[in-house]
């Protein structure tokens, strides 16, 4: 193809055929006290970030996510009542780590519960199958929190092209399981030491984050 059929391909494309990346970056939250809250996500380990001076926004991000939350004035500002958030999400890799955390904090749970075969069971899902187990919690003014824990990605979550971990202990998480299946792999080749492990690691690591068929 020449430079001037690539020219006049690129001209009659519309703007439905341009594809164009939307980061959800920012979730405002109804407070009532900016200086308590504050207090209280910094209390879990979130980072208060940088916003502009006299803008009466405060903003902060949980550790290892792309989305910020933020109060006060800005361009933006909820118009909810204080307290009337639901429907927050949290994803984590260990839940009882993040229930520990809170509770180091003095911040209690709400209700711990996962999908079992009869439905909504309180606790932990035992297996820690990805995607069953919750945990929900309140801040100081009651809006709702949810934590989900998921092991690894169902199929159409992740680009296909992209393996990434958002934080270290999201990267170590995967790494344990990769570890504990990479344990039964060498049991199958009759206990001898796999020397390629390191390969198999990546290749377990990335399919399981993008919920593909693992290597056996």
């Amino acid at each position: 193809m020449s430079v001037a059929e690539t020219e006049r391909q690129g001209a009659t494309a519309g703007p439905k055929d341009t594809k164009v990346d939307m980061k959800l970056e920012v979730v405002s939250i109804p407070v009532s006290d900016s200086d308590r809250a504050a207090k209280f996500y910094s209390s879990l380990g979130w980072r208060q970030d940088a916003t502009p001076p006299g803008s009466g926004v405060v903003q902060f991000t949980p550790p290892g996510s792309a989305c910020s939350v933020q109060w006060g004035a800005g361009p933006g500002p909820t118009t909810a009542a204080p307290g009337s958030a639901r429907g927050l999400w949290l994803i984590v890799s260990d839940l009882q780590a993040a229930l520990d955390k809170l509770a180091s904090v003095g911040v209690a749970a709400d209700k711990v519960f996962h999908f079992g075969q009869k439905g909504i069971e309180p606790g932990i899902d035992p297996a820690h199958n990805t995607y069953s187990s919750f945990a929900s919690f309140r801040d100081p003014d009651g809006n709702q929190w949810l934590f989900q824990e998921i092991t690894n990605r169902l199929p159409g979550r992740v680009d296909a092209a992209e393996t990434s971990f958002g934080s270290a202990e999201d990267l170590a998480s995967a790494m344990r399981r990769a570890e504990k299946a990479h344990g039964e792999h060498e049991k199958r080749m009759g206990g001898a030491r796999d020397e390629n492990w390191s390969d198999w690691y990546a290749l377990y690591m990335v399919a399981d984050q993008k919920g593909a068929e693992p290597p056996r």
